[in-house]
């Protein structure tokens, strides 16, 4: 996946000479542009998304969603319910809740939900999804664990070479995301991407999807091109 020839072509003509977020020196996480797995989420199910919140600065108020609220509520409840629990598949001897994770290296920051410390000496991130467990994984879940994985590397200095996603509608089934290196070029042109949208203002074209236009909190705003 190689990043949008459209996006480059509009900051050639818009900003030839300006510096992007990439040449910046590495900062304190404090200080460091960051976006969330969150926003790349957001992004990769529409790239309009990013524009409307973090470019025009209007909120999506998701915190009014069924599934949002009902998201929160199981993390809650999650580092309330048996904190010492450990899955026996995969074979677990540690585990780590609700880690915070920042990189000034790949721009990226967020929770991530447990990290599992695997018996062969490898970490896995784990993440619960509200949602029901199908054969094959969405491309927007795929992404955010494999940037869980970056990050979790960096931190721990340790390899990660899967991960697991938890569908709490379908009993907790369990589906395990086995990373190759094109997930991580993948994963880390997507947010270049959307480092160059932001900086640049560039209004990025809707999801092709319409179905996902129904229930979107911008679906007033959206001139649909």
């Amino acid at each position: 996946m190689e990043i949008n020839k459209e996006i480059l072509e509009y900051i050639d003509i818009k900003s030839e000479n300006k510096v992007l977020f990439t040449n910046l020196p590495e900062f304190d996480t404090e200080f460091t542009p960051m976006i969330t797995p969150s926003e790349i989420i957001e992004y990769t199910y529409c790239p309009r998304f990013l524009f409307y919140m973090n470019t025009l600065g209007i909120p999506q108020h998701e915190e009014l969603r069924l599934k949002v609220l009902k998201g929160r509520q199981l993390h809650r409840q999650r580092e309330k319910n048996n904190p010492n629990y450990l899955r026996k598949n995969p074979e677990c001897i540690k585990k780590d809740v609700s880690v915070y994770l920042a990189s000034t290296k790949i721009r990226v920051r967020g929770i991530v939900d447990e990290v599992l410390h695997l018996s062969n000496g490898t970490l896995a991130p784990l993440d619960y999804k509200y949602t029901f467990y199908t054969d094959f994984i969405y491309k927007t879940h795929r992404i955010q664990s494999t940037l869980y994985a970056l990050l979790i590397q960096e931190k721990y200095n340790k390899p990660v070479e899967k991960g697991y996603i938890c569908y709490v509608r379908s009993g907790h089934s369990l589906k395990e995301v086995v990373y190759t290196p094109e997930d991580f070029k993948k994963a880390l042109n997507v947010v270049e991407e959307i480092f160059l949208i932001l900086q640049s203002g560039y209004y990025p074209k809707r999801t092709k999807y319409t179905s996902r236009c129904i229930d979107c909190t911008y679906r007033n705003i959206c001139d649909k091109i």
